[in-house]
């Protein structure tokens, strides 16, 4: 489909050829795929919130969010759809390492695990991440935010993993400057996943996703409104439900990068081209994918 060195344009019309699967009719909750969201932090709580709701509006079918002890109790009345479950916390506001004993079952048994929206204190986060990472098995694993930190300690990955860097972060993790990374999004992109041996999505107006095998797509948005507060966590959380419903990592990013950006497009029509919230573009999406589906029915994937 793509050769080593070839972008592909990422758009609808591609995404109609590369279909999610089809949900039966007599699919239950389970079949549809467990997401664990590790997010959120006594300053930052909503990122959880906002990755969670995305999550399930992509088609997940079971949710648990581990978040900060400090906001747990207000989540989980926020989210009544979620089992959440309480995180110590350090000083600083990380989870602290210990908490990893309380996520190993719910780790082991999810289909995806997003990791990073909101959380505090990088030296503490790594503490933790280094643990939770080492006990999720082969279980695909988005790293948003500073969750992708992760990446520094060089550890190499059990399990498929996906980065989504915007160019600051991208400049923070591979120590060239900002600048660098705007010169030539498309090398830094392409180099840190084959680097990493991650799959890389490098977030702009236009962006890039990278596999470590050669595989490249870009996406232009077009749409401002997107740079917005919590939109980011919104990106991850949809890419985190489609991956539970275990489609490969390079493809529930490319259905979520679209996914993403064609909500920004309706609540620019509805609202106006800017000032429309994060909070808002989730419910857009299952009518999206809806649209996107091809018009024949598709026999479900085989689960594993």
């Amino acid at each position: 489909m793509h050769s080593e060195t070839s972008w592909t344009r990422l758009d609808a019309r591609l995404l109609r050829s590369w279909p999610l699967p089809q949900v039966a009719p007599d699919a239950d909750k389970e079949d549809r795929g467990r997401v664990l969201v590790i997010a959120g932090s006594r300053e930052i709580p909503g990122a959880a919130l906002l990755a969670a709701t995305a999550a399930l509006r992509a088609g997940a079918g079971k949710l648990v969010i581990a978040t900060a002890q400090s906001v747990a109790a207000q989540l989980a009345i926020s989210m009544p759809e979620a089992r959440v479950i309480a995180l110590p916390e350090t000083p600083a506001g990380a989870f602290a390492p210990q908490a990893v004993e309380l996520l190993e079952p719910s780790a082991q048994r999810a289909h995806a695990i997003l990791i990073g929206p909101g959380l505090m204190d990088e030296t503490g986060s790594l503490a933790f991440l280094s643990r939770l990472l080492a006990v999720a098995g082969r279980v695909p694993v988005i790293l948003d935010a500073l969750a992708m930190d992760a990446i520094k300690t060089g550890a190499p990955w059990a399990q498929p993993v996906l980065l989504t860097p915007h160019a600051g972060e991208m400049a923070h993790l591979t120590g060239l400057s900002k600048e660098a990374i705007l010169a030539d999004p498309r090398t830094a992109c392409a180099e840190a996943a084959r680097e990493w041996n991650v799959v890389v999505a490098l977030k702009g107006a236009a962006t890039l996703i990278a596999t470590p095998g050669g595989p490249r797509w870009h996406h232009e948005a077009g749409h401002p409104g997107l740079a917005t507060s919590g939109s980011g966590d919104v990106l991850a959380g949809l890419i985190a439900g489609l991956a539970a419903q275990q489609v490969p990592l390079e493809q529930a990013c490319a259905w979520g990068v679209v996914l993403h950006a064609l909500a920004g497009r309706e609540l620019a029509r509805s609202r106006g081209p800017v000032g429309y919230l994060a909070r808002e573009l989730p419910a857009e999406v299952p009518r999206l994918i809806r649209r996107l589906r091809p018009s024949r029915a598709l026999k479900p994937s085989p689960r594993e």
